[in-house]
């Protein structure tokens, strides 16, 4: 006998579980498919992002980060610690119990929230009248039927052509994370969020580290200026990176116990050039994960790179089916995915659930930070958009200079005629929680004035933010 549901979504990322648990607290009969497993084989909910993405490496940035302070920055604060060592294995087994304890946490809100569980692989068997029926394969196979669908199946690592991660020499973000000793030579191609985080990563527990990136630029989707900021506080720091190469053979050389891999190439000049390293990471972008939704078995319609084909509100061509996160159109970043979780939940309920692209703040987690939401300079230009800009370096703070990390600024684009603000972008500390001030001013459609007007703590790194919005009008008050 089949279980019957109103809502069944497949996949417990970001966006599976909180629509899930959104579509529970509307009084839908909620279940929830996904097959993420943990090292004991049991369920691991919450994705790549909680498994093999955001939550791990930020553990493990957070570690890195406290062995630069300690090796670096301690002694002027008259802390002596000896001689430092790293234990790696104690660093990641720490990462694996953050990790755990986020599976665990989103477990009991299924719990919490009455949302049906299903541990395996979620996939279309057939439309019949009123809704779908999915086969559920795990220990053993269900068929579920429900009257909606939410497709929340996430993404995958793209590889190179003709080069399969074998996650013990070529790493996606997976091996990038599982990683036992520090390598001495580390090479990424891709210098993206991933590369970048796991670039600074390694780099700080003492590995060369030199990241290849095609394109010409660097972060071409960030703002220029702060685009150049974070560049040099890389270069300061010892991250080598090379932009505008192309990327030929790349292989792996094993002698006895000893293993490398060589990435030959062509830099910018159109010189050859061969890198040698002990590790290769590759994060050139993800791919929509359908492979195994057995779309076909029900004409879901697929665009050319496998995405889910969603209309603006996710749904796909099929009635009662919807689709969310990094399987469809737009960023994929888990936070969106989230929000159109809870968008088409409410949907699926008759209310008016929205997302608005342009107001998803990026984020970069490395040292310093980069932090944006809205449009660039470059962008403004290029839309012919009069604007206004104002920025505000951290080094005229006093509470950034108190915590002894000075490095970026805030900067603040506003609209010429209305002064209404277009962008916020950031690099320097704590940017990440920085810019949800920026979102919430842009949601309400605020004004620089407006923030300038407001009265921010003292002394605090949020003062720089207001700073930057006095800047606008050229009456900054502390630079």
């Amino acid at each position: 006998m089949s279980q019957s549901f109103d809502v069944i979504v497949i996949g417990a990322g970001p966006g599976g579980y909180i629509a899930a648990i959104r579509a529970a607290q509307l009084g839908f009969k909620v279940a929830c498919i996904d097959a993420w497993k943990n090292a004991a084989g049991g369920p691991a909910p919450g994705g790549t992002c909680t498994n093999v993405g955001c939550i791990p490496s930020k553990a493990l940035l957070q570690s890195s980060e406290h062995f630069e302070h300690a090796t670096h920055h301690f002694a002027e604060h008259g802390i002596s610690t000896g001689k430092l060592a790293i234990d790696v294995a104690q660093m990641v087994a720490r990462k694996d119990a953050v990790v755990k304890q986020n599976n665990d946490g989103i477990l009991y809100l299924f719990k919490k929230n009455k949302v049906s569980f299903f541990h395996g692989q979620g996939s279309f068997a057939r439309a019949i009248e009123g809704g779908y029926e999915i086969q559920v394969a795990g220990e053993t196979r269900q068929t579920l039927v429900g009257r909606h669908i939410i497709v929340a199946t996430g993404s995958s690592p793209r590889a190179l052509p003709g080069v399969p991660f074998d996650e013990d020499l070529v790493l996606s973000n997976t091996g990038a994370l599982a990683l036992q000793a520090v390598p001495a030579r580390l090479a990424l191609i891709g210098s993206g969020v991933i590369g970048l985080e796991m670039g600074s990563v390694w780099r700080r527990l003492g590995a060369e580290v030199t990241i290849l990136e095609g394109l010409p630029t660097f972060l071409g989707a960030v703002d220029e200026q702060i685009a150049r900021e974070a560049k040099k506080a890389f270069d300061k720091q010892g991250l080598k990176i090379e932009l505008g190469v192309k990327v030929g053979e790349v292989k792996t050389v094993r002698k006895g116990r000893s293993a490398s891999v060589v990435v030959n190439y062509t830099d910018a000049k159109g010189q050859a050039q061969s890198l040698q390293a002990d590790k290769l990471i590759v994060s050139i972008g993800r791919v929509p994960h359908t492979e195994g939704l057995n779309a076909q078995a029900v004409g879901l319609q697929l665009d050319e790179r496998g995405a889910v084909v969603v209309d603006a509100e996710c749904r796909t061509n099929l009635p009662g089916v919807w689709a969310v996160g990094d399987v469809v159109r737009g960023p994929m970043l888990a936070h969106k995915a989230e929000e159109e979780g809870v968008a088409v939940a409410e949907r699926i309920a008759g209310q008016h659930g929205h997302v608005d692209f342009n107001l998803i703040p990026w984020v970069i987690y490395t040292s310093p930070e980069i932090a944006w939401v809205g449009r660039t300079e470059q962008q403004l230009k290029a839309e012919g958009v009069a604007y206004r800009a104002g920025s505000f370096p951290f080094l005229a703070n006093g509470r950034a200079r108190a915590l002894g990390d000075t490095t970026g600024m805030v900067k603040m684009l506003a609209d010429a005629t209305t002064d209404e603000i277009l962008g916020v972008h950031i690099v320097g500390p704590m940017a990440s929680e920085l810019i949800a001030e920026a979102v919430v001013a842009m949601a309400f459609r605020a004004s620089s004035e407006d923030i300038a007007r407001i009265c921010h703590a003292h002394p605090s790194l949020s003062e720089s933010t207001k700073e930057a919005a006095l800047a606008v009008d050229k009456r900054t008050l502390n630079f």
